[in-house]
């Protein structure tokens, strides 16, 4: 009986060692596609500050923004995590969606689509220069001196600017949706594209102009 067990260990080694290497060489086969459609390689992020906290180049390309990674146990490991995923996660607010991840992914793939459509770019670079273009690069904070509180404008660090264009551009499209006869996935999509084209008829870009002139006013 021990001989045999030692054969089938080894024979389910050289199984998992024979598909670990197909698993491999399929790997660099195949091109990973977001959804199976748009491809990370030609995706830039044109501001230098952002370029380290923007999660769009091949090394993070993921076919489904659905990773269940642990992003969250340390300090700045969400900045490595896919940009889409990250938009993912911050759809899935106020109680009654929390957890609903599949859900979220279902919205943002039909976002992805009418983006697309709409621009006939790649959805993913559409993003990521509504990201850029949707944060606040100066705000104001409160300062306690003798007894008074004062505003006093500072920078923005590169990392909150990515979290807050993330929460505005979600914020505006779930607003926009609310007892609206457009579904959410087309107002997401209105969001980013107004967004990544400085459109003051986006949220996140009315929000960001009204931070920078409070902050302007503070300096």
């Amino acid at each position: 009986r021990k001989h045999y067990t030692q054969a089938g260990s080894r024979d389910q080694l050289g199984c998992s060692v024979s598909g670990a290497v197909m698993a491999e060489e399929i790997g660099s086969q195949v091109e990973v596609k977001l959804f199976g459609k748009w491809a990370y390689d030609d995706v830039s992020v044109s501001d230098l500050s952002l370029v380290d906290y923007i999660a769009c180049k091949p090394e993070h390309a993921v076919f489904l923004p659905h990773s269940a990674g642990r992003w969250q146990k340390k300090r700045f490991r969400k900045s490595l995590c896919p940009i889409v995923e990250r938009l993912v996660c911050s759809l899935m607010m106020h109680g009654r969606n929390t957890g609903k991840k599949v859900k979220a992914v279902r919205i943002v793939m039909h976002t992805m689509e009418i983006v697309h459509l709409l621009t006939d770019k790649n959805p993913i670079q559409v993003l990521v220069d509504a990201v850029k273009n949707g944060a606040p690069r100066e705000d104001s904070t409160r300062i306690g001196k003798g007894g008074t509180v004062r505003r006093q404008a500072v920078d923005v660090s590169p990392l909150r600017r990515v979290n807050q264009a993330l929460f505005f551009i979600c914020t505006g499209a779930r607003n926009s949706a609310f007892r609206n006869i457009k579904s959410i996935a087309e107002c997401l999509a209105d969001e980013i594209m107004n967004c990544a084209k400085e459109s003051s008829n986006s949220f996140a870009i009315k929000k960001k102009d009204e931070i920078e002139r409070v902050a302007k006013a503070n300096r």
